[in-house]
């Protein structure tokens, strides 16, 4: 399987990180969605990244749904969210949130570098969204006693978290 995509997108970033900690095996295709648009638009109309294309040509697109089925291929024992119930509950909202933190990063650096003139209205909003994310992780964590997010191994919430931090500093 190959996964398309760079690595300084916290999405495809996600999925690497996710792929290589259950050890699966893939190629990576660092395509750009601006300059390899086609490329990436043969396995995936919308033209995002990450796309996980599979050894029998299906490609799956979006992070989170890429993640679902790798945490069905590895089995409920490896995988890196709970199946049911409160914890996996607990898992989704800060997984949602960082996804959330991500999306709004992106879209800032999108129109800072698109955009002729930034729409300040816009930027506004991106950034004070970000900031109350950010006030929310901070006060869960200070809740959790322990190395990871939830449990006593990391998780798709720890990874979600590090690289949506990692992509707005």
């Amino acid at each position: 399987m190959f996964l398309i995509g760079q690595y300084d997108s916290p999405f495809v970033r996600r999925t690497a990180i996710a792929l290589r900690l259950y050890g699966l095996p893939f190629e990576h295709k660092p395509w750009s969605t601006f300059g390899d648009a086609e490329q990436v638009a043969a396995y995936n109309p919308v033209q995002r990244v990450p796309t996980l294309v599979l050894d029998d040509g299906e490609a799956l697109i979006e992070s989170s749904a890429i993640l679902d089925y790798l945490d069905e291929l590895v089995g409920p024992d490896k995988a890196m969210i709970a199946r049911s119930g409160i914890e996996r509950r607990r898992h989704l909202r800060i997984m949602a949130l960082a996804t959330g933190l991500a999306d709004k990063a992106v879209s800032l650096v999108y129109e800072r570098v698109l955009r002729k003139e930034q729409l300040k209205l816009w930027v506004e909003r991106c950034e004070g969204q970000i900031s109350r994310v950010l006030a929310v992780l901070d006060q869960e964590r200070a809740a959790v006693p322990t190395p990871y997010w939830l449990g006593d191994r990391i998780g798709h919430a720890d990874i979600a978290v590090a690289c949506a931090l990692r992509f707005t500093r």
